[in-house]
This record gives structure tokens, sequence and C-alpha cells, in this order.
């Protein structure tokens, strides 16, 4: 093991001196893409439903022991993820003691590695230029951004996706049977993140597989790799064993998973016949979503940029290295082709289930950049489709960092911070013994300020959560609620409704969130 470090360190020495500014560029790109992902994070963090929702469980597991089987539940009724996501954050919520910045800055180190991984796999696939340009389209992408400083599940499939492109190309370029048994582990991880994604992670790799044995039959042994009976038995209870949770759940539930799963595909039939409907919008959803991820909210730039690119591969697909062209097609074709025949979720999807593509698909634009590279006066080209990558990407991330958070209807962390202290300073001022609180929130189930209050009193006061109590009713009463401009009306009942239970006594606004203390009616 030392001889191998020692080695190795003598190998990144010789090539550092080599190519040193390559480097220290790429070291600079992945130095700027955690600096976006964690400027501010303090003050602009999203925390939500679903951010509340999982940090709870992660407080009940760090506080009281409690462990877990299963993870949130999808967008489709009674089927969950996977626990991986909420163990993932936990350490890191233990270490800021609660507070949801720590698992936040964690994923966005996660994020910055996976551009690492970008310019790692273009460098290996084809060259530093097409690497370097794979890494700074995936660090300054506002949709990668965004994903990026998103505290959720679907984040962490960024990295997972190009591991598994990696060991994929490993096993595409005959290196032994382990990437075998870690691409079967990053597939049953990865349903642990996004599963709408991941799904299809499946049928990829049983085609790949496919893929691989016909190479190795009809070369006769010579090319190809396919997995030895040790490999292929442990490549499969590595997957199971990712599955497992799930399925001591099932048992000790009565099957409920596999009752829900099988209602969804058999008598639903979430998976059928394609629609002309179906396929118009699907294909659409797809273009969208892929091609917003370079030139976002510029169709008519990304239809010409990707339609030059398309035919350029036509002209120049055989000096890519071999086994490339039909490794991305399987990736990135499978998905497409699953969601054409999908009809669950009441037929609705979202940019973030295709998460597990999107920087295979940068990747794969990086590596026909980097062959226009190569090509004569293709290198103005390539300055060219980066100038236009900049301009809207980079305006909308300098736009979303120097927000002011001041707004009239911004809901950030920083002001959800201040409602609650304001909550418990003022209680405290005012020196009651107990008090409740009402909120109110689009889409009504309050997860987050139920967390920050749990968070908050507790790092105030212990237990006694500073007097603030939920079963009995007593005469002082804060109630908080958010700005609603999609559904004014449920807010105005809402405080309809809070007009009859006490009269306000003083009331204070945070951006988007409003804190009144009322003095309950006898």
């Amino acid at each position: 093991m030392l001889n191998k470090i020692s080695s190795w360190k003598k190998a990144f020495g010789k090539n550092f001196k080599k190519d040193k500014s390559e480097y220290i560029g790429v070291l600079f790109i992945l130095i700027a893409a955690f600096f976006v992902r964690v400027y501010r994070v303090d003050e602009l963090l999203g925390f939500y439903f679903d951010q509340g929702r999982d940090a709870l469980v992660i407080w009940d597991l760090i506080k009281n022991g409690r462990l877990f089987l299963i993870g949130p539940v999808t967008g489709l009724p009674g089927i969950f993820w996977g626990p991986f996501f909420y163990y993932l954050l936990a350490p890191f919520y233990f270490l800021g003691q609660g507070n949801p910045v720590y698992p936040a800055v964690f994923l966005a180190a996660l994020s910055t590695f996976a551009v690492f991984m970008l310019y790692y796999l273009g460098k290996t696939m084809h060259s530093k230029e097409a690497g370097i340009l794979a890494a700074i389209i995936g660090a300054f992408s506002y949709h990668i951004f965004l994903t990026s400083r998103w505290l959720s599940n679907p984040n962490p499939i960024l990295l997972s996706s190009v591991v598994l492109l990696w060991a994929l190309w490993k096993i595409v370029q005959r290196k032994g049977g382990r990437w075998w048994v870690l691409a079967a582990l990053i597939v049953g991880i990865s349903l642990h993140f996004e599963a709408a994604s991941a799904v299809f992670y499946i049928p990829l790799f049983a085609i790949f597989t496919i893929w691989q044995v016909a190479i190795y039959k009809t070369s006769g042994g010579k090319n190809g790799n396919i997995p030895g009976i040790k490999t292929a038995l442990l490549s499969a209870a590595v997957f199971f064993a990712t599955l497992l949770p799930q399925i001591l759940f099932d048992f000790r539930h009565g099957h409920i998973l596999f009752n829900n799963f099988s209602e969804l595909f058999l008598e639903e039939r979430a998976f059928s016949g394609i629609t002309k409907y179906l396929l118009e919008t699907r294909l659409e959803f797809f273009w969208s979503g892929f091609s917003n991820l370079v030139f976002i909210n510029s169709p008519q730039v990304a239809k010409f940029v990707f339609g030059f690119l398309t035919l350029f591969y036509i002209a120049n697909g055989k000096k890519f290295k071999k086994g490339l062209t039909p490794l991305f097609a399987i990736f990135l074709l499978t998905p497409v082709l699953g969601y054409l025949f999908f009809h669950g979720n009441h037929g609705a999807v979202y940019t973030y289930y295709i998460s597990g593509y999107f920087l295979p698909f940068i990747l794969l634009t990086a590596l026909l950049l980097g062959e226009l590279w190569r090509q004569r006066k293709g290198m103005v080209l390539v300055v060219v489709f980066m100038f236009l990558f900049f301009i809207p990407n980079g305006k909308l991330v300098k736009d979303y960092l120097v927000n002011p958070v001041n707004g009239e209807t911004d809901i950030y962390f920083k002001n959800q911070m201040a409602a609650v202290d304001w909550v418990f300073e003022d209680a405290r001022d005012k020196e009651f013994d107990k008090f409740n609180v009402d909120v109110y929130v689009p889409p009504v189930i309050p997860h987050a300020y139920d967390y920050l209050f749990l968070w908050q009193g507790t790092e105030r006061c212990g237990g006694g959560l500073c007097g603030l109590v939920e079963e009995e009713m007593v005469p002082s009463l804060y109630t908080l609620y958010e700005t609603d401009p999609p559904h004014p009306e449920r807010l105005e009942a809402w405080l309809a409704r809070q007009e009859g239970i006490g009269e306000v006594i003083e009331e204070v606004e945070f951006g988007g969130i409003t804190v009144q203390r009322r003095e309950r009616f006898e």
C-alpha cells in the first residue's frame, strides 16, 4: 500500500511539472465551483417542506437513536426512496449541532467533486481540453448550480451518475471485475437518491451487460469484458444489499411497498403504450431539460449549436475512442425511451427526474467540443460556444448570489431564522412561561418551521424549548405566515380564522415572512 502511494506521489509530481498550467487551471475551476455553491449559503439556503421533513427524521436519529429503513416518499403514492440519503447527511447535522448549513456545504463539496470527475473523464476519454471544458460547463451551468445548492435527495446523484459512467467506461476498457461491482453498487445507492432517474439505471446496466456479452461472444473471447461467476455473484449481492432496508421494511409492514408497486405497475399500468401526445411532450421535456443545462432560456441558440454538433459528430464520430458512442447511447437514450412509456404520476414529469443524466450529457457535449478544438478553425467555434454559454448562465448565477434577501416575498434561510429568533427573544423579553406557535406555509404543512423551532428551542433551553408548547393551549400565541402569491385566498382564510382566536398585539416582517404576537380571546 505504501509503495502504491509512493508511486502515485511520484507520478503526480512528474505530471504536475509537465502540465503545471493545466493543474492550476483545474484547481482554479474547482475552487470557483465550490465558492459559488457555498457563497452565502447561511443566508440563501432554501429550507422548505422537504428539507424540514428530512431534518426532523435525522434529528430523531441523532437525539433519540431511532433508526429507519426507508427514506422520504417519492412523487408516487406509497413508494419510498431508500434511507441512505438520511444517513449520508446525519454526520453533518451532528457536527453542526442541528444546523442545516453543514449538510448543505457537504453536498456542495460532493457536487464539486463531481465537477472534478467531469474533468477526469473528459481527459481520459478524449483530451485535457475536453476535460477542462466539461469541468467549466459543469461548474457554472445554472441548472447544475441550483441542484448543487439544493439540500435535497437529487443532489448526490450528480456525483453518483459520473461515478457510474466511470465504472462502465473502465469495463469497456477491460480493466477488471471490480468495476462491475462498483457499477452495481452505484446503481443501488442511486436508487436512494433520485429513484425517478436511477430506476432507469437498472435497464441501462442490463443493456450494457448484454452489449459486453455480445462483444465477448462475437470476438471469440478476445474483446468485451464479462464478469466471472464470483464477480457476478458479488455484484448481485452488493446491489441486493442496497435494497435490503426497504425489503426489511416491506416484510415488517405487511408488504406495503410490494403491494404499492404492484398496484402502480400492474393495476394502474404506469408503463404502457406510447401515445402521440406523450411522444411530443416527452421529447420536448428531454430537449428542454438537456439543452437548458448549457443554453438556458436560449432555445434558438441551443437548436443551432446542438444541430451543428450533431452534424459534426456524424462526420467525425470515427475519431472517438472505441466504445464511447455505444456507451453514451446506452446511458442517455435508455431514460428517454423509458419515459416515453411512463404514464404514472398522472403523467407529470419534472426536470429533476433526469438529474442522473445531467453531467453525462455535459460530458458528451465537452467531448464533441474537445474534438472540434482539434479541427482547423475549431478553436474559434469553441470560444464562441463558451461565450454563448457564459452570457446567460453567468448572469443568472451572479443574480442569484447577490440577491439582497430583503424583498417583499423573499423566503430564505436568513429570513426564516430571523423570524424564529424574534419569537424566542420576544417570548423571553415578555417573560412568558408558556406560549404557542401557529404557522401557515404553502403547501400547508410547516415541516421547516417545526424543525427550526425544535432546533433553536433545544439550542437555547434544552428539552423545555423555552416555553414553546404544542398540546396545551395558552394565552400567548405567535402566528407566523409566509406569502402565498399563487393562492392568496388560502392565506386569507387562515388569517380570518386567526382573527377569531386572538388579537394582534405586535407584528414584524422578515422579507416574505410575517410574525404576529397575539393574545388569545378568553
